[in-house]
């Protein structure tokens, strides 16, 4: 969604969730639940009707990459994780006790990392061409 409201910003209009889906590749029914989550968290607007769409309702760099994580419900952000094949083996869980500190401590810096990037950071990397 970063993706999205980085273009709602450069293009300065709205975009209807047709027009996001197919940007996206997926359902505009997708696009509407999701930007949804991004509308009760004050970053995008909508308006009904011809001329409709949604809209940002803050400017880029008012948002940060760990804004949408939080207002897309901060899903998931590592595929692996602990294994629960065996609870009882004292082998998986040694294992699992350090796959778990580890990912502890790459999430924090990576929710840190992703509170010091705005959006208008990245739309002028795409501006300058970088």
């Amino acid at each position: 969604m970063s993706h999205v409201l980085i273009h709602m910003g450069l293009r300065g209009g709205s975009e209807t969730s047709e027009v996001i889906a197919l940007m996206l590749n997926t359902n505009p029914v997708v696009v509407r639940r999701t930007m949804a989550g991004l509308r009760d968290h004050g970053y995008v607007r909508s308006e009904r009707g011809h001329g409709g769409g949604w809209m940002l309702a803050r400017a880029l760099d008012e948002i940060t990459l760990l804004d949408v994580h939080r207002a897309l419900g901060e899903p998931g952000i590592f595929a692996m994780g602990p294994s629960t094949d065996h609870p009882d083996c004292p082998v998986e869980g040694a294992v699992n006790g350090a796959v778990e500190d580890a990912l502890r401590a790459a999430r924090e810096v990576l929710l840190a990392r992703l509170g010091e990037v705005t959006l208008a950071d990245l739309a002028r990397r795409v501006t300058a061409g970088e």
